[in-house]
This record gives structure tokens, sequence and C-alpha cells, in this order.
């Protein structure tokens, strides 16, 4: 157990305690592992091993799937073993944008992935070098487009079903980028922005969220054949719903929570549908070639943070180390977490803008990447030092 998952682990235990079936699983005599304790999870060993035999269906029509329904039917909950047998997974193209001759790629509805890019679009307009990497100039442009994006997100992206196709077109779009970029006051902070309108199908911008404790995984992997993965997998807030499936082993995520109550809303909850989604793996082609495969873990600093790493790298000509170390922000409602080497000024400068800053630890994400250079086919890892990750080759 290495030191930043047993202190996250820790923050939990009154969640786990919660629920019998997850405490006798994730807790040690009642109480989370410590750092350089053995954690064992034999239950899902077991389950997992059961799907390396039997593939998909031992999961989704199998006896892991009686054990889940027969869970949620003792709980009075609203999930089946016939909702897992019906699921199917979706073979989806990526949406892209062109920033500075890169194609950045992200995935399209549920996900949030046009958010990263409607920022880009309207950031490009910008001459973000000039203004100093980090400066409160630069921030402040940053946070602003932020704004922007968030508030089309919130209105309009849901299940791909339910998301107008006609939104996700504009969002994408260059020319409405150079509308909404218009409207961002460079010397002072907008208190927020209107999403964008559709006529009379107008959905309301969304509600904040508060920012949830997440449970991520992201990586990436590449290989001298040409071969790229970028894969991110969630469960959403730390241990999902913090209840185990019976004896399966497995924590059940919550990622319902990401539905709206508000009728008419594009994301509104209902059957057989799926909510709006955080998770954004994303890639970078440069030339027709792969030239970065990345992500930022951290639910609504996704978006944010591949903005970030990406004009450090394309902007500020950072390695790939440096562009996911360099301290970022995060915007959440109506404030602006900064981390702590972020210089004085540029805190000053920020908040004569009319930023509200806070203070924060561990609410930046955590980013891993691998950029390849298109001229010698030679791979760079960069790992964030704000996780527990690593990068390497062989």
């Amino acid at each position: 157990m290495s030191e930043i998952i047993a202190h996250q682990w820790a923050d939990q235990e009154n969640t786990l305690t919660r629920d019998p079936a997850a405490a006798a699983t994730f807790l040690i005599n009642g109480r989370a592992p410590k750092t350089g304790e053995v954690f064992r999870n034999p239950n899902l060993a077991a389950s997992l091993e059961q799907i390396a035999k039997g593939g998909r269906d031992a999961f989704y029509k199998g006896s892991i799937a009686k054990a889940i329904g027969d869970d949620m039917a003792k709980r009075k909950g609203l999930l089946t073993a016939a909702d897992l047998a019906a699921h199917t997974s979706d073979w989806t193209d990526p949406i892209a944008t062109d920033y500075k001759g890169h194609q950045v790629l992200e995935f399209p509805p549920n996900t949030q992935g046009v958010v990263a890019l409607e920022m880009l679009n309207i950031l490009e307009g910008f001459d973000l070098k000039a203004l100093g990497h980090n400066s409160a100039a630069y921030l402040h442009l940053l946070v602003e487009a932020k704004k922007i994006a968030f508030a089309d997100r919130d209105a309009w992206l849901a299940d791909p079903g339910a998301t107008p196709p006609e939104a996700l077109k504009r969002m994408l779009s260059k020319a409405y980028a150079t509308e909404r970029r218009k409207e961002i006051n460079a010397e002072r902070a907008a208190r927020d922005y209107k999403p964008l309108s559709l006529g009379s199908g107008s959905a309301a911008p969304g509600e904040d969220r508060p920012i949830a404790h997440g449970d991520t995984i992201y990586l990436t992997a590449a290989d001298k054949d040409g071969n790229v993965v970028s894969l991110i997998q969630s469960i959403y807030e730390s241990f999902g719903a913090g209840i185990v499936a019976g004896d399966t082993g497995i924590a059940l995520h919550n990622r319902g929570t990401l539905f709206s109550m508000e009728a008419g809303h594009p994301n509104v909850l209902a059957p057989g549908k799926r909510p709006f989604h955080t998770l954004v793996p994303a890639m970078v082609m440069k030339d027709g070639r792969p030239w970065l495969s990345f992500g930022v873990m951290g639910g609504d600093m996704q978006p944010q943070g591949h903005v970030q790493v990406l004009l450090n790298l394309i902007e500020f000509g950072m390695n790939v180390q440096e562009a996911g170390e360099a301290p970022r922000f995060r915007h959440s409602g109506t404030g602006v977490m900064i981390e702590s080497a972020i210089s004085p000024e540029a805190r000053f400068g920020l908040n004569e803008r009319g930023h509200r800053l806070i203070s924060s630890v561990g609410s930046f994400g955590g980013f891993q990447g691998i950029l390849i250079d298109p001229a010698t086919g030679v791979m760079m890892g960069g790992s964030d030092p704000r996780k527990d990750g690593l990068a390497i080759g062989w």
C-alpha cells in the first residue's frame, strides 16, 4: 500500500463502514490498510478468474451478474441481472479539432471530450505564448474559456441519443469559437456565461456539482509497431457507491449521480439511458501519425487538465514530464483553485480581475502521457508526481 493510496483510503473508512460487504472487503479489522501493508481481495480475484475464462458474458450474463442482481434486490435497488444482460458497448469514432497543426482527438458524448476541444478553439485566437506561462493574463483567458465551454457542457451533454447533433456540431465549430471568444474581457472575470442556444429547444444550464474525491485510473501504452492505447476507467467517487455486491468483491459505481433531475434537460434521468460522463482519454495526431497519447484524471478537472498540458507542450515547448508537472489551476463553481507554485504576481493579477482564489491540495488531477517523436519514433513517457504513477519502457 503506497502513501498516497493509504491516505485516500483512510479518508473513506466511514463510507466503507456503512456497508458490511464493503467493510469486509476493503477494511482490515475495521480500518483502512496502512502504508506498506499488503491488501488482498480474494473475492475480486475469483471474479476476475471467472471473467478471464468466460469473457464478457461471465460478467454480464453469468454468476457475477446474478450475484449483483440479487444484491441489488436485497437493497431495493433498480439494477437487475436483466439490465446487465441487456448491456451493449459502442464502438465510436472520436471527435477532433485542429490546434496549430495538431489534431486533438477526444471521446464524443456522453463524455465531455468536446469541452477540451471547444476550449482549444476559443484559446487559439489569442497569443498565449506572448502572455507568458501561468501569468495572470494567461490563466485568466484559460479560466474564461473553461467557463464558456462548461456552460455548454452542462446544458447539452448527455446520452449520445439525447445530445442534439446540432449542439455538438456548433461546440466543435471554429466559427462558434470566434463568436464566444469576443465575450471574454481580458481585464475582468465574468460571473458566468450563457450556454449555446438552439432556439426554443434550448436547455437550461446545469447546476454546479461539488468536487468529488474520485476513483479513476488512467494509463497509456505504445509499442514498436505504432500501436497506441489511451485508456481511462472509473467508478466515479471514492469506492463508487460505497457498496460491494455480495461476495463478488466488486465495488459498484455511482455514475448515475451525474444525471439531471430537471424535466426536459437532455441529461434527465430515464430508463435505459447513459448519464453524462466525465471520462476522456485523449490522443493527438501530427502529420497523420500519433504524436501524444495522454489523460488527466480528476472529474471536472479532466478537460481543464488536457488543455493546460497541451498548451505546455505546444505553446511553451515543455517536454512530456515538464508538461505534466507544471502547476495547474482548476476552476469549479465560483472559485479558482491554484497550486502553490503559481507566482504571487499571477495570484495578484487574478484577484485584480475579479477571480475568487482558493488554495487547495489534491484537486488538480493526475497526468500520464507518451510523446512520440515523429522523426525518430522515440517514445518519451511522463508521469504525474501528484499520483502513484510511473513511466516505464522496455
